[in-house]
């Protein structure tokens, strides 16, 4: 297992599309940094009376965007380019067990994920904290611990989007019907959720993968609902879309031939 490990981390990271991946989280960590300086200036040309009033989006709003993204195009490839390339059968020569490939698989890519989002989203939010300085913008300003555990279920948030997608890729076997698949959840869903009648409406929109963070630790000092379900219920639902997934592509993945 460890030689898998090893060899899936070797080749997850010498790919091109985990570069072009990882410059992408880069990119975005940047605009949280441009996002801060936006909301330092334009909290300092607000009067007294707007300021009471004003609202603003914190400052790892860009990443926590763009990271579920960046989870389903990583997830996809990981396995889909094998399959279109003819790499599995090498893969599969040199490691015939195919459960423990598997795994090993989907370990290095959640936990390179999760790592690549923890620590861009740690820049990101503390880049902002320091550019809007002592200004009471509320969603900047928040406690240590509060903010802490907002970053970190974000960041555990794409790594199951990650496995999500990594085990719909070893069903459907293809780059651009697991992406799109990907994409339809995180955001074909969630705008037809909206139409249906209440309270149907919240309640599935409350229970889609990309919309489960915040009910589990929202950012502090954001106003508005995140959904209905309470935290511990979308930890469950959390974890009941990773385990099926990676069961219907474990069982994909062994059964069904290279």
């Amino acid at each position: 297992m460890i030689d898998a490990l090893a060899a899936e981390w070797y080749k997850l990271r010498t790919v091109r599309s985990t570069m072009a991946i990882a410059g992408t989280i880069a990119v975005f960590m940047l605009l949280c940094v441009v996002w801060s300086f936006y909301v330092a200036s334009y909290w300092d040309g607000l009067s007294a009376a707007r300021r009471a009033t004003a609202r603003s989006a914190p400052a790892e709003q860009p990443l926590a965007v763009a990271l579920p993204v960046c989870a389903v195009v990583l997830g996809a490839l990981t396995l889909t380019s094998e399959y279109s390339s003819g790499m599995n059968r090498t893969t599969l020569a040199a490691l015939p067990r195919r459960l423990p490939l598997f795994a090993a698989k989907a370990g290095v890519v959640a936990g390179a994920m999760f790592a690549a989002a923890v620590v861009s989203l740690v820049v990101g939010a503390a880049a902002g904290r320091a550019i809007v300085g002592d200004r009471p913008v509320a969603t900047f300003q928040g406690p240590v611990a509060d903010v802490a555990a907002h970053l970190l279920w974000l960041g555990l948030t794409t790594a199951a989007i990650t496995l999500i997608t990594f085990g719909l890729g070893a069903v459907l076997r293809s780059t651009a019907g697991t992406i799109t698949a990907g994409m339809a959840v995180l955001f074909i869903l969630p705008a037809l959720a909206q139409p249906l009648p209440s309270p149907w409406d919240e309640r599935i929109w409350s229970s889609l993968p990309g919309n489960l963070s915040n009910q589990i630790a929202g950012a502090p000092g954001s106003s508005g609902a995140h959904g209905v379900l309470s935290p511990p219920a979308a930890v469950a639902l959390l974890a009941v879309y990773v385990v099926v997934a990676l069961a219907a592509g474990a069982f994909s993945f062994v059964r069904r031939d290279a």
